[in-house]
């Protein structure tokens, strides 16, 4: 059956993918970016199933004009894609506050923006699905990525407190972990580096740099596949929670699991009890 997809940073990488895919499978879309012409532009030119429309993901204001158009256009929104997101890369010491409260803004703030806008549709409809893209480093921490790491478990953790809000009204949650993929990440529209310099961290972050920089375009991932599978999910009349894409990513949140199984058999002695007043 056809849907009506609202998909955001459908400009470049990933977003670009999904919102192809979804035409191709029949569906309407609504494809957002920054600069709409560039969304034109990489969809291959205005189609009737094709709307496309300004969304800056800091401004509600754009994104409820952007909501107002989907519904006058095709009258309502049945999956929601929070796909825009950018890399503000380094040490968290060499990461200044400004540049890790740009990292929250845009990767939490801005999908919390657009899902608060679009959830009045769907509870009206009571029926959706809001998709999130997450990332390995939502589950996992890595070096050199506090900042985009932190933004990241915030999103999981708003997307999980968030399905059991809105599972009354018919609306299911999916949260997307994908591991490295080739989806544009790392160009220097979306990857910010370092603008502090820090004496000790010095040699490491030129090493990470240049090692970020050589995997752009590298990584084994491919879009294109993630975008289909993620058009199968959408199909789903319960779609999963949490989809974790890619063989990296399933190894590694795999070895994540088995960690906290671990932890919390080392902490039984001492937390489980911490409840209990001895004295009584």
């Amino acid at each position: 059956m056809s849907k009506v997809f609202f998909i955001t940073g459908a400009g470049r990488g990933l977003g670009v993918d999904i919102a192809r895919q979804a035409l191709d499978a029949g569906h309407q879309v609504v494809a957002t970016g920054r600069r709409p012409e560039n969304v034109v532009k990489a969809l291959g030119g205005e189609q009737d199933n094709l709307l496309v429309t300004d969304l800056d993901l800091t401004d509600p204001d754009t994104a409820e004009a952007a909501v107002r158009a989907a519904v006058e256009r095709f009258g309502r929104i049945d999956v929601l894609v929070n796909n825009a997101a950018n890399f503000f890369a380094g040490y968290f010491e060499v990461v200044s506050q400004q540049q890790l409260r740009q990292q929250i803004e845009t990767n939490v703030f801005g999908p919390m923006n657009v899902t608060r806008t679009v959830l009045p549709v769907m509870r009206e409809q009571r029926a959706g699905h809001i998709m999130t893209i997450s990332s390995l480093a939502g589950l996992v921490g890595q070096e050199f990525c506090a900042a985009y790491t932190t933004s990241k478990f915030a999103v999981e953790g708003w997307m999980e407190a968030l399905r059991l809000d809105v599972a009354p009204f018919g609306i299911r949650t999916t949260t997307v972990e994908p591991g490295f993929f080739r989806t544009e990440l790392l160009v220097d529209a979306s990857t910010t580096w370092p603008e502090r310099t820090v004496d000790d961290y010095a040699e490491s972050t030129a090493a990470q740099i240049e090692g970020w920089k050589s995997m752009n375009g590298r990584q084994a991932g491919d879009p294109a596949k993630l975008a289909a599978a993620l058009l199968k999910i959408a199909e789903q009349d319960e779609p999963p929670v949490r989809f974790v894409a890619g063989a990296d990513a399933i190894t590694a949140v795999e070895a994540k699991a088995e960690e906290l199984l671990a932890q919390v058999e080392a902490s039984r002695v001492l937390g489980w009890d911490l409840a209990h007043d001895d004295a009584a």
